[in-house]
């Protein structure tokens, strides 16, 4: 078994208070995880100007090639965690055995989080719109049109308070480091894989090891990395995204309703996109924010609900080593149980039909887990309750609206794929403020362009553009560097 010690800027920490991570079929412990406490995290930050310091003693164009070689070491070396070693094939068993996730989908998300990291420049060289990154190490510097411009960084480290429940969500912190800013973790309770194989593979690639910083440990640990780091990313549910909303020092990710509206102009040509649809649904077991959970039209919805709940509705829980497991496993017991309940009686409200009821039963229950398989529920109206839910399995309402009413309808959308070729739908989508990502056309909601920004620009959200002015005799190359 696995001893892995909390990392405090790159050195090993071994506390007195330690908890089992165990396979969440058999209970078996995989590893014991030193757990920090927020007396810890909160003196550590005080030195967090040396992680910012010590990245910005390297360029920026040398970070990144760095990030390149750690990519191939992430994915294909044998790199130390704790006190031990874990090979590709380790770290993916290991995965699964501790998220429910099956190991198919924990090595596709290895390879996402491989591709982000190869293709660094490109991604830097588009969140930055083509800024030269030395700009962001001295504070300012002169573009290419001969303008002098300013970014001021926000902090020296990123805090990131991580989830259990996808590993896919890494991908959003991976650009910090070649932009200079230090890291401050705090791993999924379910979760330590990703943290301290991706950090291994930096340290062994050439990234200064003060650079960055785990802290596994409970709810007071991510809460002292929230107030003591001055930029923090943070994943959860609707009530964490309300209590930090307006808060410009986190930038809350929770849940995403995303959905796929089809035009008056397609409607009627449904068919052609219901694979579309349930792929939007069920890839990666609907468990990340870009999953569809709403599909919206003005008519045809019954018959759109019940060809999905024949897509996706025979879909069986699988063990997590079969590779044609589609499911995730709920790990903490009762959780899956209290999600049906809730479907349940959204189930009783006039005008709502579960339309994968004659595939056999949805919640399926195990010793120490429990599944729920894909759900398919229609609404003929967006008044009902279900009609704008989220849950972390393949779920979807099916709703029945008029097009002029959909926008203002739907509600906060992460990712929204309208399908038409109106025109005017397209523009009134365009100009709607609570659609983050948009699709226009056939796209699935879980089709992602990393060189495009996800759910904020993360540039921006870790440096402010400012004015700065410099005299004219100081406007040379030398200080452009």
């Amino acid at each position: 078994m696995l001893n892995i010690p909390v990392l405090r800027w790159g050195k090993p920490y071994e506390s007195l208070e330690k908890e089992d991570v165990t396979h969440f079929l058999t209970g078996e412990p995989l590893a014991k995880v030193s757990q920090a406490n927020a007396g810890i995290v909160t003196r550590d930050m005080k030195q967090d100007r040396r992680a910012r310091d010590a990245l910005r003693s390297i360029p920026c164009d040398e970070l990144i090639e760095r990030i390149r070689r750690a990519a191939d070491l992430y994915l294909n070396g044998t790199l130390p965690v704790g006190d031990g070693t874990q090979s590709p094939a380790e770290f993916a068993h290991m995965q699964s055995a501790t998220t429910g996730l099956p190991e198919h989908m924990c090595r596709a998300n290895m390879t996402k989080n491989h591709f982000v990291l190869s293709r660094m420049d490109q991604v830097l060289d588009s969140l930055t719109r083509g800024l030269d990154l030395s700009i962001l190490t001295n504070g300012y510097g002169v573009e290419s049109r001969g303008v002098v411009v300013s970014y001021q960084a926000q902090g020296n480290v990123l805090g990131l308070v991580l989830p259990s429940n996808s590993p896919g969500v890494h991908t959003l912190w991976l650009p910090v480091i070649p932009m200079q800013i230090g890291l401050v973790l705090k791993p999924g309770p379910q979760e330590p894989w990703t943290p301290y194989r991706m950090a291994a593979a930096f340290f062994e690639a050439g990234i200064p090891r003060e650079a960055i910083a785990i802290y596994p440990g409970g709810g007071d640990v991510g809460a002292a990395v929230v107030s003591s780091c001055r930029r923090s990313m943070i994943f959860g549910g609707t009530a964490t995204v309300e209590r930090y909303k307006g808060d410009p020092r986190v930038q809350v990710h929770g849940p995403g309703f995303s959905k796929i509206l089809l035009g008056d102009d397609v409607v009627d040509h449904w068919q052609d996109y219901i694979d579309l649809m349930a792929d939007s649904v069920y890839l990666n077991s609907g468990r990340g924010c870009i999953n569809c959970s709403g599909v919206w039209a003005s008519r045809h919805t019954k018959e759109i609900a019940q060809a999905l709940a024949e897509k996706i509705g025979p879909i069986e829980a699988l063990p997590p080593d079969d590779p044609k497991a589609a499911l995730a496993a709920f790990t903490i017991l009762g959780s899956a149980k209290a999600i049906w309940n809730q479907i349940e009686g959204g189930l009783k409200e006039p005008g709502v039909t579960h339309a994968t009821e004659k595939y056999g039963p949805r919640l399926v229950e195990l010793e120490r887990a429990a599944y729920l398989r894909p759900t398919v529920v229609h609404c003929q109206s967006p008044e009902a309750t279900l009609a704008k839910a989220e849950y972390m399995f393949p779920f979807v309402t099916v709703v029945e609206c008029p097009q002029d009413k959909m926008i203002e309808a739907i509600g906060p959308t992460l990712v929204c794929s309208g399908i038409t070729n109106d025109e005017r739908f397209a523009r009134d989508l365009t100009d709607a403020t609570h659609i983050d990502r948009l699709n226009i056309g056939p796209i699935p909601t879980i089709k992602l362009d990393w060189l495009q920004p996800h759910e904020g620009n993360i540039v921006e959200f870790l440096f402010r553009a400012r004015a700065y002015q410099l005299p004219a005799d100081r406007l040379t190359p030398a200080a452009a560097r």
